[in-house]
């Protein structure tokens, strides 16, 4: 929802272009899987669903670009949106997607969950070793046995976890 009574807000109007690029995206994707074919095809209701994103994003690209922009002497994007805790958790998210691959789900799901737990409330280590162990074992047990996913092992311990 949109502050239309003071003017857009520092980085609004870059971030629902952002959203409407990810959107159109995920449409294009969609339509890979089985193109306008059919109405019972696999590729429908990912179709329609971002098709409703598409649209909505553009409704909301609309409404944002016909409001003023921000004041001159309202924050910045950077000290007002994307603060250092932030970039530091897209740092831990980028880390996790890249260790994955070698450590596996397990092992680099324990690691991010420590670091982002440590780094968010900077508690005693053993009761956030502690946390991370419950949280991770609840979502392992969750995707693992009752979805029934198959995890990433990763190449460097495989086999082990």
């Amino acid at each position: 929802m949109t502050n239309t009574s003071a003017g857009r807000r520092p980085g609004e109007l870059f971030f629902v272009l952002v959203m409407l690029v990810f959107s159109v995206g995920a449409f294009w994707q969609a339509y890979a899987i089985s193109g306008f074919s059919g109405k019972t095809t696999p590729g429908v209701f990912p179709m329609l669903a971002s098709g409703v994103m598409v649209i909505s994003g553009l409704v909301i690209l609309v409404n944002v670009a016909r409001m003023p922009a921000p004041a001159a002497d309202a924050p910045s994007f950077f000290a007002d949106i994307l603060t250092l805790r932030h970039i530091v958790l897209i740092g831990f998210v980028v880390g996790y997607v890249l260790v994955m691959p070698s450590l596996g789900f397990v092992i680099s799901s324990a690691l991010f969950l420590y670091c982002a737990f440590q780094f968010l409330w900077r508690k005693n280590p053993v009761l956030m070793l502690g946390l991370t162990a419950v949280t991770l074992a609840i979502i392992y047990l969750v995707f693992r046995e009752v979805f029934q996913v198959v995890l990433p092992q990763g190449t460097l311990l495989q086999g082990y976890f």
